[in-house]
């Protein structure tokens, strides 16, 4: 019986082991897309424009509707109404929702700006349902059924358009009929206020400069990211509108398009930005959501994607997209089980097994910084000071993965939750959201105590291949845990919370 239960131990030891192997061979191929469609996609993005001139001067523009769905975000609401309204198109075909579901003083806020952007000649109206159904995508449905016009551009209220957005984007959908989508890169607007949101931005990066890209540039699906993009609304009515039965409404009608027969692009070149969360409770909010969300969309169009018709290439990358945040369960199973491992299991071919591991493993560690550093470099003229905080990214990612792993179990189980937006701290700091962190601290900091005890056990055996990947996942949780505690008697003495403060890099 012992014998069995030791061989399963190691089976699913070895089983994660692998599977974070895998995941991590990828960035590999995503970085190799990246490169090799990078000049080509760019020359091909210029010519577009260049067909289409000056945009301004066209009699003709379609009509656009500018959608900004809203929960009680009074910090950052009034700055996206206003660069709404400051976007270059003509009034006349320029339609602005703001698709309020507040229920705190963002309401009148909302009126007052709206009334005066109204003054000012803009076509802006607020629209307010009786009840929050379907959450953020029940109110881009509700904004659809009203839109007058056939191109929809959304925004979250955290983020600023500039005045040149819609010209910019605009030539691709005139260019081509069959184009259902464009997304556009986020950009940051608070990158440099803390480690924490240093890091972050490291890693929103890595997405949107190489795997959005490379994606895209290789006729690969891609998602549309909940914000700073152009949807054709005949392409949003032809998947089947918004539904809100997954937590990331945005990836699955992407999904749901594409499989339809629309195209998505992405223009790396043309930056939205916004603000990235401040605090780490607001994180976790995010990160559960688009954990949760990703998962629920696999199980429900993955299916669908490997039934159709399509390139294998196109489907094995769209399994490690929908299924990307299966890394965080891995990862945790690699830490409750070293422990077991090591006093239960001891390989026969240790001397073989070594070499063969040994390489594969540290050649899959060093694939997501490979890929980090692929998006520093491409993205930012002083990459090499931001890769400096890479590290602290790597520690960040691996103290969220119990938190992260609650997310997949829960969508794996079909259970529901409620759509929990992130606060933003804007340039108001008038009115202060506490984010719900239903764990709490203690999760992370009693895996890093056992991660730390596991680490000795195995030092004290001779065993040092296994070192680094415990040390770092107990600093990981550690460090989680730690800003955690530190941010909320922070808090509760001076009412803000505190992240680590970083100089100018």
């Amino acid at each position: 019986m012992i014998h069995g239960l030791e061989a399963l131990i190691a089976l699913v030891y070895f089983a994660a082991a692998a599977a974070l192997l895998v995941y991590g061979l990828n960035c590999y191929v995503m970085v190799w897309l990246f490169r090799r469609q990078r000049r080509s996609t760019a020359e091909q993005e210029r010519q577009v424009r260049q067909r289409h001139g000056d945009l301004r001067l066209s009699p003709d523009l379609p009509v656009i509707t500018t959608q900004i769905p809203v929960y009680n975000e009074f910090n950052v609401v009034e700055r996206a109404i206003r660069a709404a309204c400051a976007l270059t198109y003509p009034a006349d075909r320029h339609e602005i929702q703001i698709l309020d579901d507040s229920t705190d003083a963002t309401r009148g806020l909302i009126d007052r700006v709206v009334r005066e952007c109204r003054a000012a000649g803009h076509c802006i109206e607020v629209i307010r349902r009786p009840t929050r159904e379907g959450y953020k995508a029940g109110a881009l449905a509700v904004g659809l059924s009203r839109a007058r016009g056939e191109l929809i551009a959304i925004f979250d209220a955290d983020f600023v358009p500039r005045a040149d957005f819609l010209l910019r984007l605009l030539p691709f959908f005139l260019d081509d009929s069959e184009v259902g989508l464009a997304q556009a890169r986020w950009g940051h607007l608070n990158d440099r206020h803390s480690l924490l949101t240093l890091a972050q931005s490291i890693g929103i990066d890595g997405h949107f400069m190489v795997e959005q890209s490379a994606r895209a540039g290789n006729g690969l699906f891609l998602n549309f990211n909940g914000t700073a993009g152009i949807w054709r609304k005949a392409a949003i009515e032809a998947a089947g509108g918004w539904e809100w039965d997954t937590l990331t409404e945005d990836m699955d009608l992407s999904y749901r398009m594409q499989l339809v027969g629309w195209k998505a692009l992405y223009l790396s070149d043309v930056v939205v930005p916004a603000e990235i969360p401040e605090t780490l409770a607001a994180l976790k909010n995010q990160q559960f959501r688009w954990a949760k969300g990703s998962i629920q969309t696999a199980r429900k169009i993955l299916p669908r994607v490997l039934r159709a018709r399509l390139p294998l290439l196109l489907k094995v990358e769209a399994f490690f997209h929908l299924t990307h945040y299966l890394v965080h369960p891995l990862m945790l199973t690699l830490a409750l089980l070293a422990l077991p491992v090591l006093l239960t299991f001891t390989p026969l071919a240790a001397p073989l097994l070594y070499w063969i591991l040994v390489p594969l493993f540290l050649l899959s560690m060093a694939a997501p910084s490979t890929l980090y550093w692929t998006s520093q470099r491409a993205a930012h003229a002083d990459w090499r000071n931001r890769l400096l905080y890479l590290p602290v990214l790597v520690l960040l990612g691996v103290g969220l993965a119990a938190y992260n792993s609650r997310a997949v179990v829960e969508a794996l189980l079909g259970r529901p939750s409620e759509f929990v937006r992130t606060p933003k701290r804007g340039e108001r700091e008038a009115v202060q959201y506490r984010a719900r962190v239903p764990w709490g601290a203690l999760p992370e900091l009693g895996l890093g105590i056992y991660c730390s005890f596991s680490l000795t056990a195995y030092w004290q055996q001779g065993r040092f291949f296994v070192g680094p990947f415990l040390a770092i996942y107990a600093l990981g949780f550690l460090s989680v845990g730690l800003l955690a505690v530190m941010q909320k008697i922070n808090a509760a003495r001076t009412g803000t919370s505190v992240s680590l403060p970083i100089r100018q890099v």
